[in-house]
């Protein structure tokens, strides 16, 4: 697992939508981290001074920044429907109180992909923040992150086809 906090190495695969999704995880675990936290200033703030340029030698892709925003925005907006998602999505001895805060980032933005963007097919949403996950984590959290977006994804939007 690497550090939370830390930006990950960029990816090969993914465009635009791909770094919005990932940049929209690390502005969502910022916002958590915050007191009192502004997600119009940490969104203003990244598309500034992080999406497409290279800060401290990481460099960030370009990204979609009007899905970029509707993430962040989205997410934390509805934080208390998808957090109640999450928590019912949970099973055996993981409980929400317990879960890692970038861990947590990534089940919010992708189930707010799942409740409120019904225009993204569940498996690309799914795909998407597993692929986050990966980008963070060497261990079980990408098959964890799997796992509670797909029983949330068939709890709103139904069994897959």
């Amino acid at each position: 697992m690497m550090a939370e906090g830390t930006t990950p190495a960029p990816r090969e695969r993914g465009g635009s939508r791909s770094a919005s999704r990932l940049a929209a995880v690390q502005a969502l675990y910022q916002l958590a981290s915050t007191e009192d936290p502004v997600p119009a200033l940490v969104v203003s703030e990244f598309r500034a001074w992080r999406l497409g340029k290279e800060v401290d030698g990481d460099v960030y892709a370009p990204a979609d920044e009007e899905l970029f925003a509707d993430i962040v925005n989205g997410t934390w907006e509805r934080r208390g429907t998808i957090d109640a998602h999450i928590g019912a999505a949970l099973t055996g001895s993981r409980t929400f109180d317990r879960l890692e805060r970038l861990v947590l980032a990534l089940l919010r933005a992708g189930v707010y992909e799942i409740v409120a963007r019904p225009d993204v097919p569940t498996p690309v949403v799914l795909n998407e923040y597993v692929d986050v996950a990966h980008a963070f984590f060497t261990g079980k959290e990408p098959a964890f992150v799997n796992g509670v977006l797909d029983n949330v994804a068939r709890q709103v939007r139904g069994p897959r086809t």
